[in-house]
């Protein structure tokens, strides 16, 4: 019999793990082999596990799914990513498509398959929520996806934090996270810091308490 397709679960809620790891139980083929409730210890977990399928939550405390996702793919480029979010925002897919997420799926779907969805990314298929289309570039984004690195500075920029603040935090200098701001405010067509807050917030790129 051939290797079963192992699974690193990632989510911050248990009972919706729980409920995911119940759903692959049933699959011969899939096992689970690790659970992660956020977006660090899915790195590590990642790492150490090295699962064929993570399946990724874009909403995370900490570092959000989309920066879990391209870090776990920067150190493990024949992992496929699976991503769940309650979000069809389509800027929040193109965003989880452009960090290497290999499928996208509403995790509130009443025909989630999450068995299928899995073994299609494996085949190497890319796999969307049928209620959602395969985004474009946005009109003004030039076709730019933010970093994972860029991802981690705007969560914190909406958190209210100053460059200073930032730049502590990272272990960057102020200077540093000042270019990476103002390349995201430049690439994004946006000319203040309170409406880069608002655009991130509008297009599910960060988390809000």
């Amino acid at each position: 019999m051939r290797d079963k397709i192992s699974v690193l679960l990632v989510d911050d809620h248990a009972l919706v793990r729980r409920g995911f790891r119940r759903m692959l139980e049933d699959e011969p083929d899939i096992v689970v082999v690790g659970e992660a409730s956020d977006g660090e210890e899915a790195v590590k977990l990642a790492q150490k596990l090295r699962p064929r399928v993570t399946v990724m939550d874009c909403a995370l405390p900490g570092i959000s799914g989309l920066a879990a996702t391209k870090r776990i793919l920067e150190m493990l480029p024949d992992t496929s990513v699976l991503m769940l979010s309650m979000h069809p925002e389509e800027t929040l897919v193109r965003q989880a498509l452009d960090v290497g997420a290999r499928g996208y799926t509403l995790k509130n779907a009443v025909d989630l398959e999450l068995g299928t969805a899995i073994r299609k990314v494996v085949a190497g298929e890319i796999v969307l929520d049928p209620q959602l289309s395969r985004p474009e570039a946005l009109k003004g984004e030039r076709n730019y996806a933010l970093t994972a690195r860029e991802l981690e500075i705007l969560q914190l920029i909406v958190d209210g934090k100053s460059n200073k603040e930032i730049a502590s935090q990272l272990k960057l200098s102020a200077n540093t996270v000042a270019v990476h701001r103002a390349n995201m405010m430049d690439a994004l067509g946006i000319h203040k810091t309170a409406e880069l807050v608002v655009y991130a917030i509008r297009n599910g790129l960060v988390n809000v308490p």
